[in-house]
């Protein structure tokens, strides 16, 4: 819609910007069609809230904080940080001696420098093409209309209706359904004639009665929008275990609209989809769906399992090495806001992901149940799957937070409950072997059993790994038979947990479009190496492999799934992007985290479907490119001939490492100090989950 709109102002459109009071959106325009979408993330920071909050808290309304920037003569260097750091800032500049208009002047320039920088990534203005349009209402403040012509250097096309575009963009989007509606009912506009019992109307527009009314508008009449009402309520779903909090509307004359459900039985419709291969749902089955001991047959007892984390993967080994053992395995019991509040008390950082919050619920799950061994292994790295990665890590959460929870959970030592928690050589089996009977020896367990539980372990989660890539397969020849599209929803393996996810897979079959998992396809294509990156992380692997396999396909999109807060997973946004991008694909990212509202991963969802339909409609074929890059090697040679730059990361301890490498015969300059410059140029590079210093490392 909102191409649409910005189309009509300008049909040489190249880029749009949408500001709006909670959100932001950038389009890339190529050919004519969609060829990238960006949007911010769920904080509203740098939108037009963001400047509404600073002019009520000075007494001011929106308007007059605007005027006042116009006529700003020094705007203050503000940054493009999170409100509630920028609240700091803003004092700070007042202390200083700043006025109202610098200030106002400053934050239009922040708002700027946010989408800029931090959502669109720009490094060179010429990116954004030559016709330019902004939109949205924030737009309307011409401050920040003006701080964006100044940065970009040149002039943009700002519609005098810039708050209304994406309403303007659906109104014609109607327009134009309503017209094919007309063609392809064969009714029959101005002079041409259609069969002996069309009417015509008093616009000219022939009609035949039978077909009339597969176009009749659903609009009400004026009338009834003079005597419109409507009552809004709340109340539980309950018809599942997410129980969505609705928001039902009911209107006059009967009809009601329900939001706030991740499902349609929520909102009273009968599900769609559900005949449409959901991969997520069939992984979460296959991982966990086992079958423990009998207690009579569990001669050495009871062990618990949390279903946390590396479990996603690991479990169908774990489940079978201590089955094996004639061990009764416990699982906890599905992810849940029950389980996650259960452990909430024992979390000691509010900033780590969602995934690793419920870790503590599932211990104290297993721990109120009266389990009173839980195995939860560390475990630094895992079985390599791509040959030419760099390295096979786990990441450092995954790694180690059972250290968190054992330091943690004063339960566990006040029940006196044995808690496992050994680091592991996963990768290595036979390693593997001596090191797990070591930790099971206490048990009276010989290391043959041992050896031949691994073995059998070993073969079980193979299986379920070639299960989970036969299904994807079977996926892409269903998708072949009936045409349809499927969409490699590609992120970590807790990510196929329900609660994690917040049914984003149904969503989207609800659409009608199959969902694969990453490594349901991520065996059928080769990385296209050396990566801009250093590949040495398992699952970041596995998801490159994935989105090369979706860069070659015309039936799949890839749409990546990131926890909040995951500055690990930061690295791999830019890369994937990059190589679907290569491809000529949309790259469409959801950051999800404890937070269950769904809007906007709708909207993204949703304008994927909207820009790859408009694609097929317009017959765009994608230019593809290669994404692999030529490294530079640092060579004997280059010794005596060239100058190593390195950032300065330690004032002190640098400053002693380039007199080291100068006396080894390496001309090494540390560089200056940090400056503004480098922080900005750091952003235009750095991920936004990156940390601070990485901004000033990069800059520099």
């Amino acid at each position: 819609a909102h191409y649409k709109a910005a189309h009509f102002f300008q049909p040489e459109v190249d880029f749009i910007l949408d500001i709006g009071g909670q959100d932001m959106k950038c389009m890339k325009i190529k050919d004519g069609v969609i060829d990238s979408i960006l949007l911010n993330e769920a904080c509203s920071s740098g939108c037009g809230s963001f400047l509404e909050t600073f002019a009520h808290s000075l007494n001011l309304s929106i308007e007059e904080f605007a005027a006042l920037a116009i006529k700003a003569e020094h705007p203050v260097d503000l940054g493009s940080r999170c409100t509630v750091f920028m609240n700091s800032r803003v004092k700070q500049a007042q202390k200083e001696g700043a006025s109202v208009g610098d200030i106002s002047a400053g934050l239009s320039y922040s708002v700027i420098k946010n989408a800029l920088y931090k959502v669109i990534k720009i490094r060179n203005p010429e990116e954004l093409g030559k016709n330019i349009i902004v939109q949205g209402g924030t737009f309307y403040n011409d401050a920040v209309l003006r701080c964006f012509e100044l940065i970009l250097g040149r002039e943009v096309v700002r519609p005098d209706i810039a708050g209304l575009m994406g309403a303007y963009g659906a109104a014609l989007i109607a327009m134009e359904k309503y017209r094919d509606a007309l063609e392809q009912n064969k009714i029959f506009v101005n002079n041409q004639t259609s069969a002996d019992n069309q009417t015509s109307n008093d616009k000219g527009i022939s009609t035949n009665n039978d077909n009339l009314s597969n176009v009749i508008s659903t609009l009400i009449k004026a009338e009834e929008l003079r005597n419109f009402e409507f009552n809004s309520t709340t109340r539980r779903c309950g018809l599942c275990s997410n129980n969505c909090m609705l928001t039902v509307n009911k209107f006059s004359g009967g009809k009601q609209f329900i939001s706030g459900n991740r499902c349609e039985r929520g909102a009273g419709i009968e599900k769609s989809g559900k005949d449409v291969p959901n991969l997520y749902d069939y992984k979460y089955k296959r991982v966990f769906n086992y079958t423990p001991l009998d207690r009579k047959e569990a001669v050495r007892g009871v062990i618990g399992i949390p279903r946390v984390l590396n479990m996603y993967e690991n479990y169908p080994f774990w489940f079978t090495f201590l089955t094996e053992l004639k061990f009764r395995v416990e699982l906890s019991r599905r992810s849940s806001k029950k389980i996650y509040e259960l452990g909430i008390e024992t979390m000691p950082s509010e900033s780590v992901c969602y995934p690793a919050k419920l870790a503590h619920g599932h211990v104290m799950d297993l721990v109120n149940r009266g389990i009173d061994v839980i195995f939860y292994p560390c475990l630094p790295y895992e079985k390599k799957e791509q040959q030419g990665a760099d390295n096979h890590y786990n990441c450092p959460i995954v790694t180690s937070y059972a250290e968190v929870i054992k330091n943690n959970m004063e339960v566990l030592r006040e029940k006196n409950i044995k808690f496992m928690n050994p680091f592991l050589p996963y990768n290595d089996k036979k390693r593997l072997k001596q090191r797990l009977y070591e930790e099971f020896k206490d048990f009276n367990i010989t290391f043959g059993e041992v050896s031949y539980a691994v073995d059998k372990a070993w073969a079980e989660e193979e299986n379920m790994r070639k299960d989970i890539q036969k299904k994807g397969e079977e996926v892409l020849k269903y998708l072949k038979k009936t045409s349809r599209r499927g969409v490699v929803l590609a992120g970590r393996p807790y990510h196929i947990d329900p609660e994690i996810n917040h049914g984003i897979p149904n969503i989207i079959t609800g659409y009608g479009i199959a969902v694969l998992t990453e490594d349901s396809v991520s065996h059928l294509e080769t990385v296209k190496r050396p990566l801009r990156i250093v590949d040495q992380w398992m699952y970041h692997s596995r998801l490159y492999a994935a989105a090369s396999f979706v860069r070659e396909r015309e039936d799949l999109e890839l749409i990546q799934l990131n926890s909040f807060g995951c500055g690990l997973d930061a690295v791999t946004t830019d890369q994937v992007q990059e190589i679907l991008h290569s491809g000529g694909k949309i790259y469409t990212l959801l950051k999800i985290d404890e937070g269950s509202n769904l809007g906007a991963a709708r909207i993204r969802i949703r304008s994927l479907a909207a820009a790859v339909k408009e694609r097929e409609k317009k017959g765009r074929k994608p230019h593809k490119v290669g994404y692999e890059i030529k490294k530079i090697r640092f060579t004997k040679e280059m010794r005596s001939k060239h100058t190593i730059l390195a950032p300065q990361m330690s004032p002190i301890h640098f400053n002693l490492l380039e007199e080291a490498f100068q006396s080894s015969g390496y001309n090494i300059r540390v560089l200056p100090s940090i400056s503004s410059n480098s922080i900005e140029e750091g952003l235009k590079y750095v991920n936004n989950d990156a940390c601070y210093p990485s901004i000033i490392v990069v800059g520099q």
